[in-house]
């Protein structure tokens, strides 16, 4: 399994997402620019300029006409998937930590800070009404109290009904957004940060990754946990094949002490578990740095990494992967 090297960015990738047919591949990085490719073959399509800062989330729609950035510079930018031109640009008082397309399309929500007094919020836009864009008064609102922690991930849940957070000191919540209100909350599923929400492809289940070394999939309408899956290292991402009973999960050491540490000890492979056994069953290398975010192609044929080094690997599974099976 050869992967295919893509280095557009200058600094760490912070997320890739591909779009619905799986035939472009969006990364973004520390270095300002979200970058879009050919996932076949790993040539780049084009670069979205405009951010001043680390692009911390992104996200494209249905039919990949719009594409959405959160940057550390106080914006969130919508643009024009085909031009790459910025539709519109909506300034926040801290940074943006999240991003995200409704199921439909014609929603999009992003998640500020809590810094310098401000309180950690989301907000909701219908993009369907210009009024509200353009003057920058979202349909909804949510200001999470004081007394929790901020959101360092979120995500839609199923037909644009609710909205599910993970919190920086491991708390899973639900909000439903028609009414505004904090539907369900889980302190004790994880220790630590919440780094990474990713959905099924039915958006059945959800894979949370924790910086307490556990990634847990999750029954997406209830948060009930289902199963966990054990590391050694923080888990960055996780993300659930669209085919297979399998996950996979990337992370490694902390970023600040790769230094210290040689390639094969820093545990910077992508790790294969399935999905009901939970028990590991491969190991992907190559990464010269802890792995940020990971996802599988729609199709179920590749799936791609990016990492602490600047690096995108995509990788085509070989056919061993296919008949590969579990004995039970």
């Amino acid at each position: 399994m050869k992967p295919i090297m893509l280095h557009g960015h200058t600094r760490a990738i912070t997320q890739i997402k591909y779009n619905r047919e799986g035939d472009l591949l969006f990364s973004a990085a520390k270095d300002h620019t979200p970058n879009v490719w050919f996932s076949i073959n790993g040539e780049r399509l084009g670069t979205f300029k405009g951010h001043n800062g680390a692009v911390w989330s992104i996200d494209v729609n249905w039919d990949t006409t719009k594409f959405l950035s959160g940057s550390g510079d106080n914006t969130c930018k919508l643009w024009d998937c085909s031009t790459g031109k910025c539709i519109e640009t909506f300034d926040t008082e801290t940074s943006v930590r999240s991003v995200g397309f409704s199921y439909s399309g014609n929603m999009i929500m992003f998640t500020t800070d809590q810094a310098m007094r401000k309180p950690c919020e989301c907000f909701i836009y219908d993009c369907r009404d210009g009024s509200q864009i353009s003057q920058e008064k979202p349909a909804v609102q949510i200001t999470i109290p004081q007394t929790q922690n901020k959101i360092t991930s979120a995500l839609w849940g199923a037909l644009d009904e609710y909205l599910i957070f993970g919190h920086e000191k491991g708390e899973l919540s639900q909000w439903d957004i028609k009414n505004v209100e904090e539907v369900i909350t889980k302190y004790e599923d994880h220790r630590d940060k919440v780094n990474d929400l990713q959905l099924s492809k039915d958006g059945s289940m959800l894979i949370s990754s924790s910086k307490d070394t556990y990634a847990k999939l999750f029954d997406a309408a209830t948060l009930n946990h289902m199963k966990t899956y054990k590391t050694s290292r923080p888990v960055n991402s996780a993300a659930i094949s669209p085919v297979n009973s399998h996950v996979v999960l990337g992370g490694g050491q902390e970023a600040m002490e790769v230094t210290q540490t040689a390639k094969q000890s820093g545990k910077f492979e992508a790790r294969f578990y399935h999905l009901i056994f939970e028990e590991e069953f491969g190991r992907v290398k190559g990464h010269f740095g802890p792995i940020n975010s990971l996802a599988f192609n729609p199709n179920g044929e590749e799936y791609s990494s990016g990492a602490e080094d600047g690096y995108v690997r995509v990788h085509t599974f070989d056919q061993s992967y296919f008949d590969f099976d579990f004995d039970y």
